[in-house]
This record gives C-alpha cells, sequence and structure tokens, in this order.
C-alpha cells in the first residue's frame, strides 16, 4: 500500500524539525500561583478542599491511610472520579502501523509540549464544561466502528497522587488515513521506538496506551484472545501468578477516610501552598496557564509537584535462559483494588535520603547501585503533566544477575515480560508504573539478555 507522502515523516530528522515548529508557532505560558488566588476555584470553608467552581474536572482533598502492616500516613489526594479516554488511532501499512499522535502541550510537562495520544481527554474536557472547542478525533472512540477496537481496558492512574482514578485506554484501528488537524502527525511503531528513548518527548498518557501494542497483530508482535506465552520455559505458570497476586489482595488491608485538608499532619496548609517542612513527597502548588492550541486559551488549577526525581526500575534475572523480571504486589493510597502489579522499585529517593536502611524502599540500593552495562533501559520520562508539575521519573531496566536472590518475600513474584504484558488487558491488575516501564521495553529485550551473556 502506497503511503500518502504528505501524511508520514520518512525521517525522523523531518519529525524534529515539525515538533520544533509547534514549540515556535504557539504561545505557551505557565506561572505558579498563590492556591487562593487561582481563578475559578474555591476552598471548602470547614476542610480546606480544592473545587472547581464548575463541580467538575477534580478537587484536592485530604485523607487518612491504614494499612495491615501497621504503616498510617494522611496526605492530600486528587479525587477526579469521572473517566477520560486516552485513545491511539493506528492504521495498517503492510506488516506495520502508524499512530496518530498529537503534540500537546500540558502545563505540568517538561518542555511545556509532549507527543500525547490522538484523543487524551477528561469526561468533563470533552463534554466541553468549559465550553472550549470540540476534541479532535473523539468520535472513534466513543463510538467506535464495528471491529475496529484492539484494545480497549479500564486502566488506574498513580495511586500515590490520585484516589482510584482510572483511564480508558483504547487503541483503534482504523481503515483509511484520517485527515491531519494542526499539532498531530504520523508516526510508525518503528519511530516510535527511537523517540521513546529521548528524555521527557512520549508523555506518560501515550506511554500507558503503548503497554497495549503487543496485542496489535503484525509481524513480529501477536495479538492473542488470551494472554501471550513466553518465548522460553517461564519460572512460575499463569494459574500460579493468579494465586499469587489473589493471595496478596486478600493479605492486605487498605483502610482510607476523608479528613480536612487543612489539618493534615505533618503538612502545612497555607493560603500559596500545601507542603511538609521535612521537605518530603510533594508539594500542592497553583498554576495560572495560556495555551494557544488548547480547547480553552487560558485556565488555573492547582497541580501536585514532587519532591525530586524519581525511580521507576524492574529487577531482572535469568531462569533457565529466559529472563524475568521481579514484580511487587503494591498498595497506595489512592489504589481502587488494595493491590497492582507494579515495578520492583518505585519512590522517590530525596523522601528516603536519611532514613535509616531498613525504612528504605526494598531493591533501592541494587538500583542505586547498579552499573551501567547491566541497564538495559535508563531513560527519564515526566509524568500527567496535566496535574503534576515537572514530575519526572526514571525509568530503569536492570539485569541483577545473582544480586537478587530467587526466593522473594511474599509481596514480589518474578515473572516474563510476555507474562506481565498478559495482565495488561485487564484493568486493576497492573498499575500505570509498571506498564509505562514496559512500553519502554524492546521486543527482543529478553534476547538480547541472554545474547550478553
Amino acid at each position: 500500500m502506497r503511503i500518502p507522502e504528505d501524511i508520514v515523516f520518512h525521517t525522523l530528522t523531518a519529525f524534529h524539525e515539525w515538533f520544533a515548529d509547534q514549540n515556535r508557532k504557539n504561545d505557551y505560558r505557565v506561572t505558579v500561583t498563590p492556591l487562593d488566588a487561582l481563578d475559578g476555584w474555591g476552598t471548602d470553608a470547614e476542610t480546606g478542599t480544592l473545587r472547581h467552581n464548575s463541580g467538575k474536572f477534580f478537587s484536592v482533598e485530604g485523607i487518612a491511610v491504614d494499612t495491615d502492616n501497621g504503616a498510617s500516613w494522611s496526605q492530600p489526594i486528587i479525587n477526579q472520579p469521572e473517566i477520560g479516554i486516552l485513545g491511539i488511532a493506528v492504521k495498517r501499512v503492510g506488516y506495520s502501523y502508524y499512530c496518530l499522535m498529537q503534540a500537546k502541550m500540558e502545563p505540568g510537562n517538561i518542555n511545556l509540549i509532549q507527543l500525547s495520544p490522538t484523543v487524551q481527554a477528561t469526561r468533563s474536557n470533552y463534554t466541553r464544561v468549559h465550553r472550549g472547542n470540540a476534541v479532535p478525533y473523539l468520535e472513534h472512540f466513543v463510538s467506535p466502528a464495528p471491529g475496529s477496537v484492539v484494545f480497549d481496558s479500564l486502566q488506574s492512574e498513580q495511586g500515590s497522587w490520585f484516589l482510584g482514578k482510572r483511564n480508558r485506554n483504547m487503541i483503534v484501528e482504523v481503515p483509511d488515513w484520517l485527515p491531519l488537524r494542526d499539532n498531530f502527525c504520523w508516526l510508525s511503531l518503528e519511530q516510535l521506538t527511537e523517540l521513546i528513548r529521548i528524555p521527557n518527548l512520549i508523555n506518560m498518557d501515550s506511554r500507558t496506551v503503548f503497554s497495549g501494542l503487543p496485542f496489535l497483530d503484525h509481524g513480529h508482535r501477536a495479538a492473542e484472545a488470551d494472554m501471550p506465552e513466553p518465548s522460553g520455559p517461564a519460572r512460575h505458570p499463569l494459574g500460579a501468578l493468579l494465586s499469587w497476586f489473589t493471595d496478596a489482595k486478600a493479605r492486605h488491608r487498605l483502610a482510607r477516610r476523608s479528613v480536612p485538608l487543612r489539618n493534615l499532619p505533618e503538612w502545612t496548609y497555607s493560603p500559596g501552598r500545601i507542603y511538609r517542612p521535612d521537605g518530603r513527597h510533594f508539594t500542592v502548588i497553583g498554576v495560572d496557564v495560556q495555551a494557544g492550541n488548547r480547547e480553552v486559551a487560558h485556565w488555573a488549577q492547582p497541580m501536585l509537584q514532587p519532591v525530586g526525581q524519581g525511580v521507576i526500575a524492574f529487577l531482572g534475572r535469568h531462569f533457565d535462559d529466559q529472563f524475568h523480571i521481579l514484580v511487587h504486589a503494591r498498595t497506595e493510597a489512592g489504589t481502587a483494588d488494595v493491590v497492582e502489579m507494579g515495578p520492583t522499585v518505585a519512590c522517590i529517593p530525596a523522601s528516603y535520603h536519611d532514613a535509616p536502611h531498613a525504612n528504605q524502599p526494598l531493591f533501592l540500593d541494587v538500583v542505586q547501585q547498579s552499573e551501567p552495562a547491566d541497564r538495559l533501559v535508563d531513560v527519564v520520562h515526566s509524568e500527567e503533566g496535566g496535574r503534576f508539575y515537572q514530575a519526572e521519573n526514571r525509568y530503569l531496566v536492570i539485569d541483577a544477575g545473582d544480586s537478587v536472590p530467587q526466593e522473594v518475600p511474599a509481596d514480589y513474584c518474578w515473572m516474563t515480560v510476555a507474562q506481565l504484558t498478559g495482565f495488561v488487558r485487564f484493568g486493576n491488575h497492573v498499575n500505570v508504573a509498571a506498564r509505562c516501564l514496559l512500553s519502554c521495553m524492546d521486543d527482543d529485550i529478553a534476547e538480547k539478555t541472554v545474547a550478553a551473556r
């Protein structure tokens, strides 16, 4: 099939020129603003909860958490109960696919513009609560053509910062090239594989949808009705993995209750921001935004700003020449179903810089002491720029070898990459950090590690 010359980029150099032009031709300004000066937002007199005057979008509330292992804490958290759409339109060409991507500005993004899905919109956005412009290409996802949906799953967002938040992750195959609108482009999967290695270029919403790409039917990818099988012998069969995950959900307890935001222990609530005096975790700030090519040109909102760069890492090793990654059944304040499958390590190291070793995240020391030659993936990416201000994580996959034992604590389990990818099809199984890390992994990463041995 012939590809129209004016539809796709035939070189990445051409793409980078186009992408740089998106920054030049649009006027974006993001100004940090005191919380009590945010236009369109109000504070509950009794609790201090921050809410939009429309009653839509999201709120910032206080929550108290108790877990079965004795841990308890209080924190601000974003409550956004509506389900948004994160959708990518794909066009098949021979044995490859092209994805319709958007150069989208988000106020919290590093570099402001990043590549986002075809549609990235909350329900408040696409129902036009803000009275702004309609969301382009929305019709392909709210009313997809019969047989066009390749991947469709309700997926969780960051449980540390969102209360039970989910978005609908979708991949929809279209029969014809959709006409390009401003700020949109078609990129092949091969090009996107190269671009995802560039820091802060492909946004979090794209990366979580990309975790569903293995279910596309082309060439070296397999689209199966059931879970993909590993290329070699796995340490645990599917039934054992399901039993491990079910046991983790049954063993753990996660009790939450709403508490006044203005009276959280260990947090300072001020008119300008909400923060921890010890400098840990994150701060709630306000921003005032001007963006010429968004659905609305001007708005204000609260955002969460982490205190430092995070680390999201899988530790891996071989069993019978099959590369496995160590998956953590992880509980977070906002997790919808008690635990989800997450990376081996997911934390902000700066929050633990003076903590004794026993109080630091398990296996963080192995990640920090890893050698560059053992890092199969090592790239920095931004997190969700619509709610988090300049939040970055360093994504790592490390061949740790014998530095991680075969027998691991009960909340950890060895899986092949294909086994974990299979669970992505189901909601509330694989958390957003693990999905984004999977999207950064080459298809042949297991074969590479065997060859390197």
